[in-house]
């Protein structure tokens, strides 16, 4: 239904559709490495907590640590990259450690809830924050 001007006729609603087809990711990072004061680690993970709230919650010792949280993207390999991307953009910015991308799950919503649901799916998150093993 074009009127023959340029642009008429296309629908201005492509930011619309493209949010729309965003999903939720649950996401599931796992780092290890050399062993680092429990306290650094700890206020690391703080620190990327607090500059990127997105972060449900994390668990750490000195030499490993476990990072899950949700993240939006059009579809999992969006959000695998983000994912992948994560602790490396950020060990300086919250002083992480050295440590190397050892695990990677990436599922999405309805899959997660599954899970969930019959009892099978990822350890129970007590409090949302930063915890120990």
């Amino acid at each position: 239904m074009g009127t023959g001007r340029p642009g008429a006729g296309t629908r201005p609603v492509a930011v619309e559709e493209e949010r729309t087809l965003s999903r939720l990711w649950h996401v599931t990072l796992s780092v290890s490495g050399p062993h680092a004061p429990v306290k650094d680690v700890r206020r690391g993970l703080e620190q990327l907590a607090h500059d990127h709230p997105f972060l449900l919650t994390s668990r750490y010792a000195g030499d490993h640590a476990e990072i899950r949280y949700w993240e939006e993207a059009r579809d999992l390999h969006d959000a695998a990259a983000v994912a992948l991307r994560l602790w490396g953009e950020h060990r300086s910015t919250a002083n992480l450690p050295p440590w190397e991308i050892v695990g990677l799950e990436v599922i999405d919503r309805q899959t997660y809830h599954q899970r969930v649901a019959e009892g099978y799916g990822p350890p129970p998150v007590a409090r949302v924050g930063v915890h120990p093993f």
